[in-house]
């Protein structure tokens, strides 16, 4: 009978250990649910109810992963400020070292002009100043931002539906903006005049590209006229006939080489999308649009990282033709 009250005491604390692991783990999954866990994903696509931003931001080459710093420095310099991130590369099908994105605030948006005193804060610790224009057409999704646990869900749920949209319509869709704003993370990816939201980093690193990849192509060009002057002319002439068809089947497909991935990695423009040129016409995703009420309102902006290679892929093009007249 002495050992009695012992047995019971420790029954009662198995029991409080039991009752207090399950209100934790109610907790987590009432804190994920809140972070957006079962919110449903919709993306549509149309025109955006944004005007031109004004960002002040950072240039950086190398993983997503350190992107965090630069929203932590941008934060540090203005809290009110909403958080804007852009980016230009597939992390599935570009290295992390090479990949290319810019973070930073938007100080305004629309017809408001930013400050100079903003201006001059931000430029003081190494932020520069760029300004979007207002984005024709876009392809958009929205998810709730309650938590930090909501950008990792919003990584790991929109970007995949909107690679999906995106290859279904055949549609190039690019680059992938992130803003962060009140409660919301928005997700727009241009569908028009994509040069535009390139950032001058961006652009002097893609002039470089073209430019290195044409030295070697005119090498390639000269090393195979060696090779090939002691042939007759008849076999040049096919030899010039065949290399056409290689060139033009390059800006046809991401990866016409064995050396593909690393040549798309340094030559082009890695977008978010098959082909711009097969895809729907605006006006179809317009109607599209009205038809589904699933347009969102608010900023729109885009961030996606396909689950399939098949998908991810095709997120390398050349540049179109219009890209290159602006640049």
């Amino acid at each position: 009978m002495r050992h009695h009250p012992s047995i019971m005491s420790d029954w009662m604390l198995l029991g409080l250990i039991a009752v207090l692991v399950v209100l934790l783990l109610l907790t987590i999954f009432a804190f994920a649910v809140y972070s957006g866990l079962f919110t449903e994903v919709v993306v549509s696509a149309g025109s955006p109810p944004v005007g031109s931003i004004t960002l002040a931001y950072k240039f950086r080459v190398g993983p997503y992963g350190e992107s965090g710093q630069l929203f932590t420095d941008g934060c540090s310099i203005s809290s009110k400020l909403c958080s804007i991130g852009v980016y230009y590369d597939n992390p599935h099908t570009v290295s992390p070292e090479k990949c290319r994105f810019a973070i930073g605030r938007i100080l305004s948006e629309g017809d408001a002009k930013p400050s100079e005193e903003q201006i001059r804060r931000f430029q003081k610790y190494g932020f520069k100043i760029f300004t979007f224009p207002t984005p024709s057409h876009v392809v958009m999704a929205s998810f709730p931002f309650t938590t930090p646990l909501s950008i990792h869900l919003a990584v790991n749920r929109v970007h995949p539906a909107l690679d999906t949209y995106i290859k279904e319509r055949k549609l190039c869709a690019h680059p992938r903006i992130e803003i962060y704003k009140e409660d919301r993370i928005y997700f727009v990816c241009p569908l028009a005049r994509q040069g535009d939201f390139y950032v001058p980093e961006m652009k002097e690193l893609e002039r470089k590209s073209r430019a290195a990849a044409e030295a070697e192509d005119t090498q390639t060009d000269i090393t195979g006229a060696d090779t090939m002057s002691e042939t007759s002319s008849i076999s040049i002439e096919a030899t010039t006939d065949s290399r056409d068809t290689s060139v033009a089947t390059s800006v046809l497909l991401p990866f016409p080489t064995s050396r593909g991935r690393e040549e798309a990695d340094n030559r082009s423009e890695h977008s978010y999308s098959e082909s711009g040129a097969s895809g729907s016409s605006f006006e179809e995703l317009d109607l599209e649009a009205a038809a589904d009420g699933e347009g969102t309102p608010g900023l729109l902006l885009t961030s996606g990282y396909g689950e399939s290679q098949e998908l991810t892929d095709k997120w390398t093009k050349e540049p179109i033709a219009a890209e290159r007249g602006e640049e």
